[in-house]
């Protein structure tokens, strides 16, 4: 009997690890658009904050969505409009942290659970079937010079964005939405993880210029436009960042 639940466990186990597989190839096969709920938490439970978040609407993030339907153009992707976000209500748990940088790996499996776990029990309604979610971790800008990287998982499609809760953030907080969403569509980085400088050619928008610097654009999963071979600034929106034809692959978008 014993041996029996052990067989039937473990037929569980791999036919839940297939019906993921297929989900996911699913999903890169853009047949459909995906609707992405994006779920504001307050990370520092701040006042500041409180307003921020209270003050977000929907359209505001529509240049992430407008984006996605600019490059996919490019890729003569057949969706107009491939990505869909909607704003969920505000979530008052904060997901589990990530390992450090240099984790272990039982450490980083364990996390991984923990978040989908969380990720399981925190997806309130938006309306429509929901494909990735996204949790906005807003930081009161006062306390914090810096934000600790995010983080965002392609099994069970779900990210972990730290932002700045401030209206002057905003256009520089929609790119590292997109960059997160893309890494939860099996995106890769591609900057230097020493020195967060792009990595060529794959981290620059334009490889093959001639001169090659700077560049006039930013590749969205490397998040900054080369200037020289040593020197990269931030991208300042959107409008100046693009997804190149290494990431397109990544995603299903080119061959």
């Amino acid at each position: 009997m014993i041996k029996l639940v052990r067989i039937l466990f473990w037929v569980v186990v791999v036919l839940t690890a297939l019906m993921q597989l297929w989900q996911e190839y699913q999903t890169l096969q853009w047949r459909k658009p995906l609707n992405v709920a994006v779920y504001p938490i307050n990370a520092d439970g701040t006042p500041v904050v409180d307003a921020y978040i209270a003050s977000l609407r929907a359209q505001d993030f529509d240049m992430i969505a407008q984006f996605f339907s600019r490059e996919a153009l490019k890729y003569q992707l057949p969706l107009r409009r491939p990505v869909t976000i909607y704003l969920g209500p505000e979530i008052h748990d904060i997901p589990p942290a990530p390992p450090a940088v240099n984790g272990q790996l039982l450490d980083i499996i364990l996390w991984s659970l923990k978040f989908r776990w969380f990720s399981w029990g925190h997806q309130p309604e938006v309306g429509v079937p929901i494909d990735i979610k996204l949790y906005l971790l807003y930081h009161d800008p006062s306390q914090h010079r810096h934000l600790l990287h995010s983080t965002a998982l392609h099994k069970g499609r779900i990210g972990r964005v730290n932002l700045f809760a401030e209206k002057s953030q905003h256009a520089t907080n929609a790119i590292i939405i997109s960059h997160e969403l893309l890494h939860t569509l099996s995106a890769s980085d591609k900057y230097d993880l020493s020195t967060s400088l792009p990595v060529f050619p794959q981290g620059y928008a334009e490889p093959y210029a001639q001169p090659l610097y700077p560049q006039a654009m930013a590749e969205v999963m490397a998040g900054k436009v080369p200037q020289t071979a040593q020197k990269a600034r931030m991208a300042k929106d959107l409008d100046a960042v693009v997804i190149g034809r290494p990431t397109a692959r990544e995603i299903g978008w080119s061959k």
